[in-house]
């Protein structure tokens, strides 16, 4: 039975009459040239989504197991506490505050604030490490001129001037515990024992809802990822911050290196080829401010995207050909090479519409049998791995489920901005080491919008709203083919697009008039 509009109805974007039931159709050279990237595309993107649920099941398979102490330390370890920061004069003070609270006895604890700033950071940062110091405690300030090796520069060079055992790492936005110390340090009673990292919190998770999707992320990534992972064998990563190393288990496996812009990834694999074994413990949570922003959100995202991929081409053969156990092979390739979907998205993106024309020509049987379950492979885990993190974590994760459509239509934004850093990273351009801006934004009372630091936006969000746009004419292409059940789905991508370039737009215009006023 033909589709056809009536003759009243006629206009430009009538399509030729469409027989769904033709299963007869003939393919054309422009069918099979449109038909063969759309779908080696969507298979791979259904690949990384089986991954996902296999992840999913070794977390549900291993969730009960718990990592415990070997032995209760009779004699305390020195440790050093690495607080790396640049250009955070509104968090540096609370910061150094929180190291300088946690609890362990003064003459085995070291403070090192190591200050890569350009700005005012500098004289608040030393200031503030001068007040604690004539307090009596050991804290220096370590302030370099240059930022080479960024990030992995600066605690190269701490770890140069340290004189702990142990070295527990804090970014600026994170505020540890008094007890973090006394909880996590003899779990190194076993000498095996490398690194061990806790799971981060979200003190200002409330602020908005780009923040309580940012939350839902992590919670993924920290509970159904490193969960699965570390519980069923494989290996996983030092986030960076909220972790503790033992300093022999840095220097065995080569030091910090700045070849890559998520340097604590790259250590972590080498320092577990090396035969260190790593700990991580969901039961213990430090603190830390969730991005409020827009553009530093995307630049957050894009930097451990771009990270991720030069990681993967700098270790991934010598991982491939190791003697390790097939099972880490594969969760490294998959864990290091998953950004890879972003462009993939974006070409499958410019794919969709003249994809949909065949497909619709063709019939429904195969849009049934072969699209379907790719798409549901690609995008229904995504659901799955976040709804079972927010089950894991909070009593009212019904009430939570409520942001899984909006999270969706997040990551698809972040497709644009995200596959710029994977192209890169595989073309080798190098760039800095960009932070992410931190406000101290704690509370729905704070402000971030007449604070310095804001990223600017580019022609990006440009981009993105051209997406926007051009899901919008899919979307109308579907409503006039009667194709009605595709219609939620693709408004997920005119969301996605059109929120992120809008509020990338929104958020630097909102600051740049606030700071002329």
């Amino acid at each position: 039975m033909a589709l056809i509009l009536p003759p009243e109805r006629k206009h430009f974007y009538q399509f030729p009459a469409i027989d769904h039931w033709n299963s007869l159709y003939k393919l054309t050279a422009f069918d099979i040239f449109i038909l063969i990237p759309y779908l080696t595309i969507l298979t791979i993107l259904a690949i990384y989504g089986i991954h996902r649920y296999h992840l999913v099941f070794l977390y549900l398979k291993h969730k009960d197991k718990t990592a415990h102490p070997h032995a209760k330390l009779e004699i305390k370890p020195r440790v050093t506490i690495q607080l790396p920061i640049y250009n955070e004069m509104y968090v540096v003070e609370r910061l150094v505050e929180a190291a300088c609270n946690v609890g362990y006895p003064r003459e085995l604890l070291e403070i090192q604030v190591l200050d890569d700033s350009t700005d005012r950071t500098v004289e608040i940062a030393a200031a503030c490490v001068e007040k604690y110091r004539e307090s009596g405690f050991n804290i220096q300030y370590v302030h370099r001129a240059n930022r080479k090796g960024f990030k992995a520069g600066a605690l190269e060079n701490g770890l140069n001037l340290a004189t702990g055992e142990l070295v527990a790492i804090f970014d600026a936005d994170f505020i540890p515990a008094p007890n973090f110390l006394e909880d996590v340090v003899d779990y190194f009673s076993d000498p095996q024992v490398g690194m061990v990292q806790v799971r981060w919190g979200h003190i200002n998770r409330e602020y908005s809802l780009l923040t309580q999707v940012e939350s839902v992320i992590l919670d993924g990534h920290f509970i159904i990822e490193h969960g699965g992972r570390h519980f069923s064998g494989r290996f996983f990563n030092f986030n960076g911050t909220a972790g503790i190393w033992r300093r022999t288990a840095i220097e065995s496996a080569g030091g910090w290196q700045h070849d890559t812009l998520t340097e604590d990834t790259d250590l972590s694999y080498r320092a577990q080829m090396a035969g260190w074994q790593f700990l991580y413990l969901p039961h213990i949570v430090c603190p830390a401010e969730l991005p409020v922003e827009m553009n530093s959100f995307k630049s957050q995202q894009a930097r451990w995207a771009k990270g991720l991929i030069q990681t993967a081409i700098k270790l991934l053969p010598r991982i491939l050909r190791s003697e390790l156990p097939w099972k880490i092979k594969i969760e490294a390739f998959f864990h290091l090479t998953a950004n890879i979907a972003y462009p993939l998205m974006i070409a499958l993106s410019f794919l969709l519409l003249p994809a949909m024309i065949v497909r619709f020509n063709q019939g429904w049987f195969q849009m049934l049998y072969i699209d379907l379950p790719l798409w549901l492979a690609s995008t229904a885990s995504v659901s799955t791995f976040y709804l079972i993190s927010q089950k894991e974590l909070y009593p009212d994760w019904r009430v939570r489920l409520r942001y899984l459509p909006f999270l969706m239509t997040v990551g698809i934004g972040l497709s644009v901005s995200n596959s710029k850093a994977v192209m890169e990273a595989l073309l080798g351009i190098k760039s800095s080491f960009k932070r992410t801006p931190k406000y101290r934004i704690e509370s729905r009372k704070d402000r971030w919008a007449t604070k310095k630091y804001l990223r600017r936006t580019g022609v990006m969000p440009l981009f993105e709203l051209s997406l926007g746009a051009y899901f919008a004419l899919v979307v109308f292409y579907a409503f006039v083919n009667q194709n009605y059940p595709t219609i939620p789905f693709l408004m997920l991508f005119v969301v996605g697009f059109t929120y992120m370039g809008l509020m990338s737009i929104v958020h630097m215009t909102l600051h740049r008039w606030l700071k002329n006023i």
